[in-house]
């Protein structure tokens, strides 16, 4: 029995993404996923507050962090969570061109903070000879915002394959809540790097 349930825009439910029993599966084990992410990263955070002043005689936060890029870094992932949630509307409306659209400009965004962030490793590492075994504090801050950006590529290469898979299948209530999801979990990445932008980044260069 195929799992493809077209959606009539006549007959749509207003939570497309929670109208089957596997939808509301997702949602669920999606928050449980999302729990066990929140301790991880408290882990590493406090990982990183434990160890940032352990420069190795190298450079500290404040020589080496600028906010100009990482400001840049936060507008457009904060963006592309705007975008996804654009993406969402359109989908609990049963427009798919819209949500498709706004879906692949999310994917764009996530992409430009993506290449940012490798300028900015690339930097710290020919700048200032600053790498994960340079000191405790690399070792911290490549961990945390590396371990964060893995999840961003992680994100996008889901998403692609979302975008690919159902290009002409059209929105049913098998897919739905395959799109919610990976919008909740772009929602997660982006209030973690909100949390890297202020611990890290903020305070770091007040010091």
């Amino acid at each position: 029995m195929s799992h493809e349930h077209t959606l009539n825009p006549e007959v749509m439910p207003a939570e497309p993404e929670k109208a089957t029993l596997e939808g509301k599966n997702k949602f669920l084990g999606l928050w449980f996923f999302l729990g066990g992410e929140t301790v991880l990263f408290a882990s590493l955070f406090g990982t990183y507050l434990a160890l940032k002043n352990s420069t190795n005689d190298g450079p500290d936060t404040q020589e080496l962090y600028g906010l100009g890029l990482v400001f840049l870094m936060t507008m457009l992932l904060l963006t592309s969570s705007l975008t996804s949630v654009y993406a969402m509307y359109h989908m609990k409306n049963n427009n798919y061109k819209q949500m498709q659209l706004w879906l692949a400009i999310t994917a764009v965004l996530g992409l430009g903070f993506l290449a940012c962030e490798f300028y900015e490793f690339a930097h710290y590492i020919t700048e200032y000879k600053f790498t994960f075994r340079s000191s405790a504090f690399g070792s911290a801050f490549f961990t945390l915002v590396g371990f964060h950006g893995g999840h961003v590529i992680f994100g996008i290469c889901w998403l692609i394959s979302l975008m690919i898979r159902n290009a002409k299948r059209g929105l049913n209530l098998y897919n739905a809540p395959k799109f919610n999801t990976f919008s909740l979990y772009w929602h997660f990445i982006d209030v973690v790097w909100v949390f890297i932008f202020t611990v890290v980044y903020l305070m770091g260069k007040v010091g």
